[in-house]
This record gives structure tokens, sequence and C-alpha cells, in this order.
């Protein structure tokens, strides 16, 4: 649990009120980025304020009216994941840079210069966002701002996202391992054709070596890979 004097404050307005908690930077961030955490210890106190600065709590009745519990758990949970959390400016400054740098390594995933089909380079991604000045938000998770980015730097650099639909046959002695690395390629389909398990997938074209390079390495390159 965050101490107080290290603590900083998430608000939200509700019922013309408006509500304040004392939470760890930290931990806030990572809930408002959909990770999972501990809430308690995330709060410094448990207690909701109408003035955390003052030590002005609020009563019982206007929690209750504003968030329908009396609960500090749940209501600081809300408080983070849809209030107003004041991090500080050099903090800001850092986690936007993580999340540039995670939304530039997506986009070298799942994206392709059309002209070549080859994937960019996450350096050459980086330059074009700096070219078009795009904005990332450090509240909000790379993935949902990965399109909005691509929207922004093709006007930059000639980029798609293109997708490909292989067929993928594996001896059944390595099937437990190849269900471990498709499940992180996305949502597949699977059947058993005697000893052979097919799987269909429809995944980014940019992915598919690293795919292929994955499966084959634990089956020694006994492995039949069809597009389409």
């Amino acid at each position: 649990m965050v101490t107080v004097d290290k603590a900083i404050i998430a608000k939200i307005k509700k019922k013309g009120k408006e509500f304040e908690i004392l939470v760890d930077s930290e931990l806030a961030y990572d809930l408002r980025s959909e990770k999972s955490i501990s809430i308690q210890k995330m709060l410094a106190v448990n207690e909701v304020f109408l003035d955390a600065k003052k030590g002005d709590r609020a009563s019982p009745d206007d929690i209750r009216d504003a968030f329908s519990t009396n609960d500090v758990l749940k209501i600081a949970e809300e408080i983070v994941k849809e209030g107003e959390i004041q991090l500080t400016t050099e903090f800001r400054r850092k986690k936007a840079e993580e999340k540039r740098q995670r939304i530039a390594a997506l986009i070298s995933e799942k994206a392709v210069d059309p002209r070549t089909k080859m994937p960019h380079p996450i350096e050459r991604i980086l330059n074009a966002m700096d070219q078009a000045r795009v904005s990332i938000d450090p509240l909000v998770i790379a993935e949902k701002q990965v399109e909005t980015t691509i929207n922004s730097i093709k006007y930059i650099l000639p980029i798609s996202i293109e997708e490909t639909e292989l067929t993928i046959k594996i001896d059944a002695k390595y099937s437990d391992q190849a269900y471990s690395i498709m499940k992180n390629f996305g949502n597949f389909s699977d059947q058993w054709a005697g000893n052979t398990l097919v799987i269909k997938i429809k995944i980014p074209a940019a992915i598919k070596e690293k795919l292929y390079s994955q499966l084959s390495k634990i089956t020694g390159g006994n492995i039949d890979i069809k597009e389409g």
C-alpha cells in the first residue's frame, strides 16, 4: 500500500459533487491500462474524499447516492477507470514514450509495406510517427491506438494491414506445444485427420514468418503450412 505522502489524487464528478481518492500512481495507471491489480494495494487510505488535500471526507449518504454503493474498493475502481488521474508531467512523459514504443512494435508486427509485402522496421515507424506528430495518450492501451496511428502515418509511410489464411498440419506428438503457440496468434479452428492436427487461422501477413518460425522450432521443420 502506498503512503499518503507519495499518493496522487484520482477523482470523478457525479451528482454535482467531485469525489477523490488517494492512490499509487503506478497501480492506478496499470488499472487504467486494463491490467489486473490489487485495488486494496492501490489505495493509500480506504476513504472517499470531497477534498483529499484538506482531508474532507465524503459522507456515506453522498457516496451511496453517487455510486449506489459504499464499497470503497468498487468505488475506487470506478474512479480510476472512468475519472481523472492527476499524474505528474514526468510520469505522463515516461508512460507516453513506453506506449509509443509499444504501438510502433505492434504496427511492425501487423502491418506491411504494400509495395514489398514486408514489415516496416520499428525505427522507421517511430520516425513516421514523429513526422506526423502522432499524439499518444498514456492512459489508453497501445492496442486501441494502433488504428489511429496507422491512419496518421499512412500519408508518410506506405502501410497496410493485409491478412492471410493459413492451413497448418502438425503431427499429433507436437499438438500440445502447437496449441500453446497458436493461442498467442489469435482465434483458430482445429480438427484431427488421423494422427495429424489440422489448424486453420487468419493472421496479419506480417507475422506469418514469426508463426512459422515458432512452429518449425518445436517440430524440427516437420510441418506443412499452406496459404488459403
